[in-house]
């Protein structure tokens, strides 16, 4: 029997269902009957498998949630942290097309900017839309062909991160470790890369995972020397600690906007030059369907994600603009102004202000009675790992009580150091005197709670005291 088009919530001719077999209209039946319930709901149907009013219920006001009004939060962990309420406001203005003229203007605007934090004449500076790992998976999946050998050194989680990527790109993996709360000298790295011959070295600048911090500067000249590509994720160091591209011979790098450059995360910038670019040519491919008369795709593997395929995106990103995805442009916006900000104050500035408040926040940390974690001359200036006393036997009771009563949240950590130490982050936004002084004050009682007296007032006036020293 013919269906009764009659007030059907969209336009179908009457052999839908009778013009093929039993089982198949039965199919067609329950995608419909799925696909229209909820836009019918109000619309009466006379049909076979919908007749009258739907009987979903509508939601309660219950149901659908009271609105979004989250309470204030000082965020110093490890990341995210509060965000610039410059930043906020760019991601408040009206989204334009992909496509618009001052949109893609925006791009290019952004990309310039990028090349500024990260202290590159890179043209391929861009954004990956996605968190800080994005970028990582963009970087690695596009540089490492499967069979390619990769060399990663791990002092810390994310060490271990970048060799799970890897290992995703079927790259063959190879990787030096060593204790968590140390770095790497050249030396060891260097006789690692001689010995493995690696096509890419994927590193970590700062972990915050152990508050460590690898230098970097002999690095890029090692991978030269033995013809491998450097890749650097510097997401939990970038503008609160020197980072370098050009001068210190990385290859790639990649970050995220959630730490020192006080961002929502979201999106991921990068960065890298002509070599990494050769690697990428032989991979390349263009889509069908949005592919130009007279393109030859490259002759190597492809890029094993079409999301992640950095040779992809530089045509979206560069003259050509080829889609690819849909920018996200709130996101954009953002990234485009934290770049605003921290060019704006200058980078030697801001590096200096994220020095300056660790040493304060370290000073105070240790007139407590408290030890800080890890090798003193390698700590990031942008987060601090401390050492929880053996008198704190709920360690996880204190940071609650901290967000609960103060609102003030701090990190615990992962793996072997989860327990053993918190991490307190001074980054971006958050970076200022007094949320120094906040936090150690509001520590202090905290702890005084749980059974570790710390000298009274004794973090607060030593943290002032370095700000008096050095005129701050």
């Amino acid at each position: 029997m013919p269906i009764r088009r009659k007030n059907f919530p969209i336009n179908r001719d009457e052999e839908l269902f009778t013009s093929c077999t039993p089982r198949v209209a039965a199919a067609k039946r329950l995608w419909y009957e799925r696909a229209f319930t909820p836009i019918a709901r109000n619309c009466s149907v006379s049909s076979p498998f919908f007749s009258g009013r739907s009987k979903m219920p509508q939601p309660s006001r219950d149901e659908i949630f009271e609105d979004l009004d989250p309470e204030p939060r000082l965020l110093m962990g490890p990341g995210p942290v509060n965000v610039y309420p410059r930043v906020l406001r760019a991601m408040s203005v009206p989204l334009q097309g992909q496509f618009d003229p001052q949109f893609t203007q925006h791009m290019a605007q952004t990309m310039a900017l990028w090349r500024g934090v990260f202290r590159t004449r890179n043209t391929w500076t861009m954004m990956i839309d996605g968190s800080a790992r994005a970028g990582i998976e963009a970087c690695l999946t596009s540089m490492v062909a499967p069979g390619d050998k990769v060399l990663v050194p791990i002092f810390g989680r994310f060490g271990h991160l970048l060799v799970e990527i890897a290992r995703r790109t079927r790259g063959d993996v190879v990787s030096i470790e060593t204790d968590w709360g140390a770095v790497f000298t050249p030396d060891a790295i260097e006789a690692a890369v001689k010995a493995h011959k690696p096509k890419v070295v994927a590193i970590c600048q700062g972990d915050t995972s152990t508050t460590m911090l690898q230098p970097l500067a002999e690095i890029g000249a090692i991978c030269r020397k033995y013809d491998a590509l450097l890749y650097v994720d510097c997401t939990a160091s970038l503008a609160g600690n020197a980072f370098e591209t050009d001068a210190w011979q990385i290859d790639a790098a990649s970050a995220g906007l959630q730490k020192c450059l006080s961002g929502p995360p979201g999106i991921a910038p990068v960065t890298f030059n002509e070599r990494v670019e050769e690697v990428l040519k032989p991979r390349k491919h263009v889509e069908q369907g949005i592919r130009p008369p007279g393109i030859v795709d490259g002759n190597g593997p492809i890029i094993q994600s079409n999301y992640f395929d950095l040779a992809m995106l530089m045509d979206y990103w560069g003259p050509k603009r080829l889609n690819h995805h849909t920018e996200a442009a709130s996101m954009l916006y953002a990234a485009r102004e934290c770049a605003r900000v921290v060019l704006g104050e200058g980078l030697e500035q801001g590096l200096e202000r994220h020095r300056l408040t660790s040493a304060a926040l370290r000073a105070g940390l240790e007139a407590m009675g408290l030890a800080l974690f890890g090798d003193a001359t390698h700590r990031m200036a942008n987060v601090t790992g401390v050492v929880i006393p053996g008198a704190i036997k709920e360690p996880d009771k204190v940071r609650s009580e901290m967000l609960e009563d103060f609102g003030i949240e701090i990190g615990t950590s992962f793996g072997p150091l989860h327990g053993k130490i918190w991490r307190i982050g001074t980054m971006g936004y958050v970076c200022k005197r007094q949320n120094v002084l906040r936090c150690l004050a509001s520590l202090e009682t905290v702890m005084r709670r749980n059974r570790f007296a710390a000298p009274a007032g004794a973090g607060v006036d030593a943290a002032v005291a370095v700000y008096g020293q050095e005129g701050a």
